[in-house]
């Protein structure tokens, strides 16, 4: 029932997506994300749940990673929290990352309406333009504590919201709307995208959480040649690439291993990499499906490294690249360079 109801959602979702303009990747259900969509220089990264408090913090975690990489804007779409429905026009957050109901994204794509309330703990929030508040003030000669007094708060609260110091509580929100008599909320911007504090993870527990997801080995089918797939030389593989200059983030719950970005670049800088040895034809087929679908949809390159004389240049349009080979070279730039010929070959 659970399961049937999130691929409604997801179906409601893409469809919605792609009459609106988005090009969307495929759906990868058993991933720490479910989708990307993108319109523009607008990139989503979506989560799709049933019931928004299920969230698992390690995929969160995830999550944050990718959209720092690639500046995107992650969102939680679901039906509820605990045993009541998602309210329409309310951001809820779980984890660091915005949480909405259907509705209230079908109403940002498709009407450009923005919620304005916070779901918290203690209630429903907004943010005042402090501006506003304080130019009303002043026009008219309110002092502080005088306009505090209209509306049942301290004096501290109205500087606080005049220098957006703090949410309101929308009981008090409508006090201060009625007095003025317009709207003095601002929009929350889910689609803005976010730039996450990552704490460091420790290589060895990373390495081994990998080998034991259940989860990961069903994303990825060649994760379950983990256990043969030497630590040092995963360590190695991306050591070598860090010498490079790029910015190295290993993932996990992904359909892919790493994610790379050319250190101080913004733009056409992101690579997603797959770093698995001993993958059969049949299983490099399934990464690669995954690696260009993805790459399409977030503009950015894939490529596999692998050591194996039997895939020397590239398979199935993904540049293949060998350990070796990213030793010997000099910096980013010849790095570049041997990804876009193998790519084009």
């Amino acid at each position: 029932m659970v399961l049937n109801d999130k691929n409604k959602i997801i179906s409601e979702i893409n469809n919605l997506l792609d009459e609106e303009g988005f090009k969307t990747s495929n759906v990868y259900g058993k991933s720490c994300f479910d989708m990307f969509a993108r319109k523009n220089f607008l990139l989503l990264l979506l989560k799709v749940l049933v019931n928004i408090d299920s969230v698992n913090g390690s995929h969160v975690h995830e999550i944050k990673k990718i959209s720092n990489t690639f500046f995107a804007s992650p969102l939680l779409v679901g039906l509820k929290s605990k045993n009541s429905l998602l309210e329409d026009g309310v951001v809820y957050e779980r984890h660091g990352v915005s949480a909405i109901g259907l509705e209230t994204l079908k109403n940002i794509i498709v009407h450009g309406e923005y919620p304005e309330v916070l779901s918290d703990r203690g209630g429903y929030y907004v943010q005042i333009d402090g501006n506003i508040l304080k130019e009303f003030r002043n026009d008219y000669s309110f002092s502080l504590k005088e306009l505090a007094d209209l509306v049942k708060v301290s004096r501290e609260t109205i500087y606080n919201y005049e220098n957006n110091l703090s949410r309101a509580n929308t009981e008090t929100t409508m006090l201060l709307e009625e007095l003025l008599n317009m709207k003095i909320t601002l929009d929350i911007d889910v689609f803005k995208p976010k730039q996450f504090e990552i704490k460091e993870e420790n290589f060895e527990s990373n390495f081994n959480s990998s080998i034991n997801s259940d989860v990961n080995s069903s994303i990825n089918p060649q994760k379950n040649l983990k256990n043969d797939f030497s630590k040092d030389l995963f360590h190695d593989k991306t050591k070598n690439l860090e010498d490079l200059g790029l910015g190295v983030i290993s993932t996990k719950k992904t359909p892919f291993d790493a994610l790379a970005k050319i250190e101080g670049k913004k733009l056409n800088s992101s690579f997603i990499t797959s770093l698995e040895e001993n993958m059969s034809e049949r299983t490099m087929q399934k990464v690669a499906i995954s690696l260009k679908d993805l790459s399409l949809v977030t503009g950015s390159q894939s490529f596999f490294i692998i050591n194996d004389e039997k895939f020397k240049v590239s398979f199935d349009g993904i540049p293949v690249i060998s350990s070796w080979e990213i030793k010997e070279l000099e910096n980013t730039n010849e790095f570049l360079k041997i990804v876009k010929e193998r790519e084009d070959s």
